[in-house]
């Protein structure tokens, strides 16, 4: 599996890329981007320029101000018009600070209605996100392989394999492996219900 290191200048200056044209297409600037994501803008203009490794947190935050999904960040504008996702055309991204590992399965055409993400969490890794800007989003997170802990406010779900968990961008949720193995599994993602607020 060719995995896309986030660590890499090439790939850091291709996400801030993709994040200045998002803003600028919605008319956004740096501070009102700030504003609505709570990323501070010095490190908005980092990430725009290519100078920082932003985390799968940071970047959640700031597809969630700009009302995308993660993949759709990493969706790959060229295949937009297709509405088939070959296995080697799906942009797979290495967290920097946990390393897990998402690929992007659906194609570019499903963003805003489906959202199909493959994720790989290492033993020990914590994901928190907070989603507030994907109110009243669906998700289903289904385990492959191993043991995921999902935490969903205060309420903690242990999944194993086979496992579907739905739930809603109603509070904070955070993906947790507190085993000794990496966890595997499906996140799809359904933004057509979202509340218009």
């Amino acid at each position: 599996m060719e995995i896309i290191d986030a660590t890499g200048d090439s790939v850091d200056l291709a996400i801030g890329a993709r994040i200045k044209a998002l803003r600028a297409s919605r008319n956004l600037t740096l501070d009102a981007l700030a504003e609505r994501s709570g990323v501070s803008r010095a490190m908005i203009s980092r990430i725009e320029r290519g100078e920082s490794s932003a985390t799968a947190q940071l970047l959640n935050r700031l597809c969630a101000a700009l009302g995308l999904t993660l993949s759709g960040l990493f969706a790959r504008t060229e295949l937009a018009s297709s509405p088939l996702s070959r296995r080697a055309d799906q942009v797979t991204w290495r967290d920097p600070q946990t390393g897990y590992v998402r690929r992007r399965i659906s194609p570019a055409t499903s963003d805003g209605i489906l959202d199909l993400v493959d994720v790989t969490l290492p033993p020990g890794a914590v994901v928190p996100f907070d989603g507030q800007g994907l109110r009243g989003a669906d998700q289903l997170v289904h385990v492959l392989a191993g043991r995921l802990d999902m935490i969903l406010g205060e309420e903690v779900y242990a999944l194993s394999a086979g496992d579907c968990l739905h739930m809603r961008f109603e509070t904070p949720n955070t993906f947790r492996n507190s085993s000794g193995e990496p966890v595997r599994y499906i996140v799809t993602l359904a933004l057509g219900r979202r509340d218009s607020a």
